[in-house]
């Protein structure tokens, strides 16, 4: 493990000579080998190293008592220690994040002071080969987007230096044989055995199976990691470019143009990349509502044969194709959304929330709920629309005497106001109010069961982030 992890650092030029080393020791195995490892290999670099950990108050006295065991080890070893207790909970509730990412920040936030205190040149953490696998594989079932399946950095920048991990080349066993060759009695936090974590999830029932595979598995996942990584940076350049050269902003009104024929002439590997550019000037923080849905939209955009088009993203940013020119925009809540779409049969209708409605003949009737609805073709008239509210709409259903107004019916069933403007409603050539999509289905014409049968299906849109 020794040669293997100096090759390693020597590989990716971890440590230079002279430098201070900070060394996040939690008490745990991955960080107590660590710690030990390089306090073993001082010599080699001469380096001058600090333990610093950080008490979280998540698990009580068994916390306290982390911290008090890192303490004794570091004066054995003559090891300076530097540690820190935060308030995760009441942090948690200011921020109204998750605890697991509450107690991230605070953490990182100390671990950028300290770094600033002693002009630090590195901060090493214990994140080794096993938590590499678990990372990358909750990438791929979390993300639609190579940029995300990035695992680990072996290396990155942070506060006045950089971030090092020097033990993604091992795995857990080699670490805990390292612990016991060299009697290192570790901490155990028991949340590591809790499954309702997604990584323990990884970790106990997902990893073992790949591993009965290929044992190696996480030498082929650091290599996956880092050539992927330098495919990434090479990419990213090429779209910061593009950027530079076809898209222009405006820092006045927080908007950005660019032309489509000049954004078209690039590789779509770059269109992509260019587009997450974009957004992530135009947005102080992304909206957790952006998904690849709008990725494609755009790319849909770009190919659009109309003239004139709009796109609406999440937190109010509108994307408007004006022949040539594609803006974007932040828009007011008053501003006009309305939109009006032929739906064919067979075929389908894009919303600008990435939701759609998909229509097809079929030859059975299925069961029908709030998201699908089928009659005949003979008891509406075509061609068929798909349309936002007018004022004076009103629409009647089985069951109810006359007709209601749609207002009175987004009153009645809660429908915020900022989303009553852009409901899909289904109108046939009349405009007769066929389905006021998800809410209520309209009485349609008396009908023989003569005809072909019309199946029309809503299908939300998807949350995962692009």
């Amino acid at each position: 493990m020794k040669q293997t992890i100096l090759s390693f650092i020597d590989k990716h030029q971890l440590i230079k000579n002279g430098s201070t080393v900070l060394v996040g020791a939690s008490g745990g195995a991955d960080s107590m080998a660590l710690l030990h490892f390089l306090y073993r290999n001082q010599m080699k670099w001469n380096i001058h190293i600090i333990a610093v950990s950080v008490d979280h108050q998540l698990r009580g006295e068994a916390s306290r008592e982390d911290i008090v065991y890192v303490d004794t080890v570091c004066k054995e070893w003559g090891i300076p220690f530097v540690w820190e207790r935060v308030n995760v909970i009441k942090y948690q509730k200011e921020k109204g994040i998750s605890t697991e990412l509450a107690a991230r920040e605070l953490r990182y936030q100390y671990f950028e002071k300290v770094m600033k205190e002693y002009h630090a040149d590195y901060l090493a953490l214990g994140h080794h080969g096993d938590d590499q696998v678990e990372t990358m594989l909750m990438s791929l079932t979390r993300s639609a987007s190579t940029t995300a399946f990035s695992g680990i950095p072996v290396r990155r920048k942070f506060s006045n230096g950089y971030i090092i991990r020097p033990l993604l080349c091992v795995t857990k066993a080699e670490i805990h044989t390292y612990c016991r060759e060299n009697e290192i009695s570790p901490r155990i936090d028991e949340t590591n055995f809790d499954t309702l974590y997604t990584r323990n999830f990884f970790r106990k029932h997902v990893v073992p199976l790949i591993k009965q595979k290929n044992s190696n598995i996480h030498t082929t996942i650091q290599h996956l990691s880092e050539t992927r990584n330098e495919d990434e940076y090479f990419l990213q350049e090429k779209a910061k470019e593009m950027v530079e050269e076809v898209v222009k902003f405006d820092d006045k009104w927080n908007s950005a143009i660019l032309e489509v024929d000049a954004f078209k002439k690039r590789a779509h590997a770059l269109q992509r990349r260019a587009l997450h550019l974009i957004l992530n000037y135009l947005y102080k923080e992304l909206p957790k509502d952006l998904s690849y849905v709008h990725e494609e939209q755009f790319l849909s955009l770009l190919d659009s044969k109309e003239g004139n088009r709009q796109l609406y993203f999440p937190s109010q940013l509108k994307v408007e194709r004006a022949y040539e020119e594609i803006t974007f925009r932040f828009y007011d809540s008053g501003e006009d959304t309305s939109y009006h779409f032929p739906l064919e049969v067979p075929g389908e209708v894009l919303f600008p929330d990435g939701s759609k409605v998909l229509a097809q003949f079929s030859d059975v009737r299925y069961n029908q709920d709030t998201i699908s609805y089928g009659f005949y073709e003979n008891q509406v008239s075509f061609p068929l629309h798909i349309r936002t509210r007018k004022s004076g709409d009103r629409m009647s259903w089985y069951g109810l005497n006359g007709s209601k107004k749609l207002k009175d019916i987004f009153i009645d069933e809660k429908i915020p106001l900022d989303k009553r403007n852009s409901w899909p409603i289904l109108v046939d050539n009349n405009g007769e109010i066929i389905w006021l999509i998800g809410l209520k289905k309209g009485k349609l014409k008396d009908s023989q069961d003569k005809g072909r049968w019309i199946q029309l299906n809503y299908v939300q849109a998807t949350s995962r982030r692009i």
